[in-house]
């Protein structure tokens, strides 16, 4: 069942949402007794906020494209590249790093790279490696804060950390796996990032969105407010989005479906049943199989064990359903192995097509702007990054917890 669930959301058949699959689906566990009542409860009351925590983020990354912040930041990068296609990688990755961080990865997937594909056809530069990027780095940068992926947010709430400390433990990994992802890409598109690129016309200077860079900053800070005070930072994520979405609407810019819509229902009814029916998968063997496999403690090697058998997973049963698996087992040793488990499901995927959803939705966005991307060459690039981020990633963790404790 869980197999079928995730084809389906890979392939989306006749264009269906995710959910027309894995609702039924988890409806049919329930009906057959596969999945008791009381851990399908469990299971919607550990997801409920996280969920709602998605959803604003999602509407907050809307109306920040909406206010020009996107746009701006294409016009930025054009500028500051100057027509080097090597500066315009390092600007895409300095925005890509900061965006998904900040505003979860599905703003750089489903904002930023349309946006990065119209930067490089003004540019005139080969925009392979620039859109390769942003896919990368919507999974290897979203390891920073609790907030810039939705398996960041599972890993928060069963880590126990707080805000704070969960971003001050994961700094240090994720600074070193953007710069191992960097390196990679500057030797494996050599070729393309060599290939000078025309002299751009001068752009107009970009509008600077300040209410909505404000609206982000206040977020953030909010984000750390909250967690100081012990309140959910989906209240804060709540308020950033309310604000946006006000203004917009007194504006007349937009309408309440559309805010609605922003928020994404339809993913967020498949999140909600992809954790039933995993949880189902769990109760009937899976997680007996993997209590086996995963080591225990917090030691490098144990960290480093963790950490590859979560990519692994992630790339073959998606990294979703992997860390939904993986954190309850892994939550017995402590709150390095649960970042661990973190790095892998963050890092891992970009070594398959289906090992994030992220990833998916990259390559229908590529396909909408009439760019193929070749399998073999994906993949290649991913058997060299991946290992080469993630394995000095698992050592800054393990230094850090040994710094700052866990």
């Amino acid at each position: 069942m869980l197999v079928a669930v995730l084809l389906c959301a890979v392939i989306r058949p006749f264009n269906w949402p995710e959910a027309v699959v894995a609702v039924p689906a988890a409806g049919l566990l329930v009906v057959t007794g596969a999945i008791s009542w009381d851990h399908v409860r469990a299971e919607a009351g550990h997801l409920g906020p996280v969920i709602g925590f998605l959803a604003a983020v999602l509407v907050l990354a809307r109306f920040c494209d909406d206010e020009g912040l996107f746009q701006a930041c294409g016009v930025w990068m054009a500028r500051w590249a100057a027509g080097q296609p090597g500066r315009l990688l390092t600007a895409v990755f300095a925005l890509a790093s900061a965006i998904t961080a900040v505003l979860s990865l599905d703003a750089t997937i489903v904002l930023l790279t349309p946006v990065v594909f119209a930067t490089a056809a003004r540019m005139g530069a080969r925009p392979k490696p620039h859109v390769y990027a942003c896919t990368h780095l919507s999974n290897t940068a979203s390891l920073l804060l609790p907030v810039s992926n939705l398996t960041n947010l599972l890993a928060f709430t069963t880590s126990g950390l707080s805000f704070t400390r969960f971003a001050a433990l994961m700094v240090l990994p994720w600074l070193v796996a953007i710069g191992a992802e960097y390196l990679v890409f500057r030797r494996f598109f050599a070729h393309e990032l060599g290939v000078a690129a025309p002299t751009p016309g001068a752009d107009e200077p970009p509008d600077v969105p300040l209410f909505a860079l404000i609206t982000v900053g206040c977020t953030l800070a909010g984000f750390v407010v909250a967690s100081a005070l012990g309140i959910d930072p989906a209240w804060s994520a709540a308020a950033g989005a309310l604000v946006l979405a006000t203004r917009a609407l007194v504006r007349r810019r937009t309408t309440a479906l559309t805010v609605v819509r922003a928020a994404a229902p339809s993913f967020l009814a498949f999140v909600l049943a992809l954790g039933i029916v995993v949880r189902a998968v769990v109760d009937n063997g899976l997680a007996d199989a993997l209590d086996h496999l995963l080591p225990n403690g917090s030691s490098l090697p144990a960290l480093l064990g963790i950490a590859a058998l979560a990519a692994v997973l992630a790339n073959l049963i998606n990294n979703l359903p992997a860390v939904l698996v993986l954190l309850p087992l892994a939550a017995v040793s402590g709150p390095g192995a649960v970042l661990a488990v973190l790095l892998g499901v963050n890092i891992g995927p970009n070594l398959t097509y289906a090992g994030s959803l992220a990833t998916l939705l990259w390559r229908r966005i590529v396909h909408q702007h009439e760019h193929g991307v070749d399998l073999k060459e994906f993949t290649r690039l991913g058997l060299i990054a991946v290992p080469a981020a993630l394995v000095p990633a698992v050592l800054a963790l393990w230094f850090s917890l040994h710094v700052i404790g866990g």
